[in-house]
């Protein structure tokens, strides 16, 4: 028995309400499976891009698979039916050509704005460390009471970042041996660490807190330890943690120059020679 034409449009715009409704569900799912907090200036912008691509692949995604189970079951088998050849629509097939390609260029021009902002224009009066990933650790280096970097007086620490809230945090990245990846979820920061190539990246923090620095590319066995933690600290406390590391390593530096030196190691004889062979040669 056939629908009215009242009731078809009914159950037509439930299905649709249904599907614009699906990906607010997300707002209801649990805390697990939810974006991380935001502790960046510019976490809430890539967190809001990522919602709105989101809904339109949400709704893309419900409304193309209600309407493959609605011709599965309209378009079953049925004894006596001839099935017929149809070429398709050139009308529905320009747009649906059309209408991802305008959904891409926007989402495109959406994101140039934010990439530009994180990736291209790196802020004046910032915070500058330089972080050196290997297996399977972080080292960073602060610039020390002269201002300036690879000095005696650096500041070194491993698997500790600090810096100031409010601030912003510019990090140069580099790597010892295999590629790396500095992973702030928190921050929205994810850059791989290279060797051999020095990488930029600016975040800054907009609430005291401490989270975790993970490793977000696979880098060898002991790729699940390798991880550290990030520290926003205010200004008074950041300059007393500075201040505490400077006058620690100074403390170190006389033991460190004491320490007796490892042995020299032996030479090693040419490939081929034996003992007597270089006994008659000299």
């Amino acid at each position: 028995m056939r629908l009215p034409h009242a009731a078809r449009a009914l159950r037509a715009a439930l299905l649709f309400s249904a599907a614009a409704l699906a990906p607010a569900s997300a707002f209801a799912w649990p805390e697990w499976m939810r974006l991380p907090e935001q502790a960046s200036t510019y976490a809430p912008e890539i967190d809001n891009m990522f919602h709105l691509i989101m809904w339109i692949t949400g709704v893309i995604f419900v409304i193309v698979e209600l309407l493959l189970v609605f011709f599965l079951w309209k378009y079953r088998h049925r004894e006596g039916r001839v099935a017929t050849y149809t070429h398709g629509n050139n009308r529905l097939e320009v747009i649906w050509t059309i209408l991802p390609a305008l959904i891409c260029v926007m989402l495109a021009l959406l994101s140039r704005r934010i990439w530009e902002q994180i990736k291209e224009k790196m802020p004046h009066d910032a915070v500058e460390v330089h972080v050196t990933g290997e297996q399977f650790a972080w080292n960073f280096r602060y610039p020390g009471p002269d201002g300036k970097f690879e000095t005696a007086d650096d500041i070194l620490t491993l698997n500790q970042l600090h810096f100031p809230v409010g601030k912003p945090v510019i990090v140069t990245l580099t790597s010892k041996d295999v590629i790396h990846s500095f992973f702030l979820p928190e921050f929205r920061v994810k850059q791989d660490a290279v060797p051999g190539m020095k990488t930029r990246i600016w975040f800054q923090g907009n609430r005291v807190g401490q989270w975790e620095i993970a490793c977000a590319e696979l880098c060898g066995l002991g790729h699940f330890r390798m991880k550290g933690f990030v520290t926003v600290d205010t200004p008074a406390d950041y300059e007393k943690w500075l201040a505490d590391q400077a006058a620690q390593q100074a403390a170190d530096a006389p033991k460190a120059a004491e320490a007796p030196a490892p042995p020299a190691a032996a030479p090693v004889a040419a490939p081929g020679k034996t003992e007597a062979e270089k006994g008659g040669s000299s």
